[in-house]
């Protein structure tokens, strides 16, 4: 299975990466780099979620609730050509609000000061990148017959890429954890500049980036 950075550098990747762009005003190089840190953090608090029974009972729900099932994947072009739809962002935000709870001010902030954006721009790119992460989800678990618990955390952790690299997942931990008060900000940056990075994966990609 494709990882979530993987679908990032795909064309359709490219496509979501300049619609998003186009539909927040905001950079497409800075637009690209929130969600290539971004769309990781989510998924990773979506696998932290779903390991209660009541949290992959719940995702499993939204995907199979017909909203997220991929089909938004299907007509980006509709999706971006006359402004992203209100009720779209909503949904998006809906998400942030239920995947991150009150990590997601602390998340954002992190997010930004890599990017160089504030966090309130932060939140416009993932308010219409969360309901095509979701899509995305809702595709994969259709097309995988997803249908229990078990299930739900192959199809994340596959997503992530199946690395279990320590500071790979260090990295999302401690994002994960920010709690807005800024002092993370430090941890974070030291960590992926500390020149630790693995080969290949997330935590590589993640720190070519930041050490730009």
């Amino acid at each position: 299975m494709a990882g979530i950075l993987d679908l990032l550098n795909s064309d359709l990747g490219k496509t979501i990466i300049s619609g998003v762009s186009g539909s927040t005003g905001t950079d497409e190089s800075k637009t690209s780099s929130v969600l290539t840190m971004a769309l990781p953090v989510l998924t990773k608090a979506m696998e932290r979620n779903a390991s209660t029974t009541e949290g992959a009972e719940g995702l499993m729900g939204a995907l199979s609730g017909g909203k997220h099932d991929g089909s938004i994947l299907d007509n980006l072009g509709g999706l971006f050509g006359g402004g992203v739809d209100e009720s779209v962002k909503n949904d998006g935000d809906k998400i942030l609000s239920h995947v991150l709870g009150s990590k997601q001010e602390g998340v954002q902030q992190v997010i930004g000061q890599k990017a160089g954006l504030d966090a309130s721009s932060v939140q416009n790119i993932l308010k219409v990148a969360a309901p095509i992460l979701m899509g995305v989800l809702g595709k994969q678990a259709s097309q995988n017959n997803v249908s229990s618990s078990n299930d739900i955390s192959g199809l994340l952790g596959g997503l992530l890429g199946g690395s279990d690299a320590a500071n790979e997942q260090n990295f999302l931990e401690k994002i994960l954890d920010a709690d807005g008060d800024g002092s993370v900000i430090d941890d974070v940056a030291g960590m992926v500049l500390g020149g630790n990075k693995s080969e290949g994966g997330i935590g590589n990609v993640l720190g070519g980036l930041f050490g730009k």
